[in-house]
């Protein structure tokens, strides 16, 4: 009997081909990030930490010259700016940081006590022994911020503790919502975190205390407290300011 061709069809069948052979996993490409978005990074965490202070003439050629940049990325990098509220593009004048209102700086802050309160709610009933290790030695760094008079370290920290909280609630959406308003809540803090001060480490304990218990309700309306005070802080550091310099 004949033997089949190799790759022939059994009698009575059909050939099967042969599975394509699996190609290795290989790692995501890496992508440089286009310059123009690293310059609005720069250009936005200059205005956070009021390097660029709210009001400030802001000069294509001069951002151009201290980023090492040419003008077109600072251009676009303005205009993206102007978009998202951080800039003000004033035709015949140019643009100039952002000075934020009275009303709408307050908005926001009501708006972030009210996410951050369902954060901590969440939090104290998510939370592991590990989340508390982490909530703990964040709470340290921010009272040894305190203690040496460091602002930016303090807002660092403050923000590090809060975003760690909002993890912890595992609500996906939540921490979206509470994202798109954290670096402008780093901008309003900065001014006033040094006389929120040890009051706002002492009212973090309290809320990690709660946590650490699963007291949901107690987390919550600690976490919505110490957010309004922070908003109450700010209102009476714009109306001081106000009188000054009227």
């Amino acid at each position: 009997m004949k033997k089949p061709e190799p790759g022939s069809a059994p009698a009575g069948g059909s050939v099967r081909e042969a599975a394509p052979a699996r190609r290795a996993t290989r790692p995501p490409l890496e992508r440089p990030t286009p310059l123009r978005e690293r310059v609005y990074e720069a250009i936005a965490e200059m205005i956070v930490t009021r390097e660029l202070e709210p009001g400030e003439h802001l000069v294509e050629s001069e951002l151009a010259s201290d980023l090492g940049v040419s003008r077109q990325p600072v251009r676009e990098a303005l205009q993206r700016l102007q978009t998202e509220g951080w800039v003000d593009l004033r035709p015949g004048h140019g643009a100039f940081v952002h000075v934020p209102t009275d009303e709408e700086a307050d908005q926001l802050l009501a708006v972030r006590a009210i996410l951050e309160s369902e954060s901590a709610r969440l939090a104290a009933k998510h939370a592991t022994p590990e989340h508390l290790e982490k909530l703990r030695a964040l709470q340290r760094v921010g009272e040894k911020a305190v203690a040496a008079d460091d602002q930016a370290a303090m807002v660092a920290a403050n923000a590090a503790l809060h975003a760690h909280v909002v993890s912890m609630s595992g609500n996906l959406v939540l921490a979206d919502l509470i994202a798109s308003v954290a670096r402008r809540v780093r901008w309003y803090y900065l001014p006033i975190a040094r006389s929120r001060g040890k009051d706002a480490w002492d009212e973090h304990a309290g809320i990690i205390d709660a946590i650490e218990e699963k007291n949901s309700r107690r987390a919550a309306n600690q976490m919505r407290q110490h957010a309004e005070r922070t908003r109450e802080i700010y209102q009476e550091w714009r109306t001081e300011g106000a009188e000054e310099r009227a």
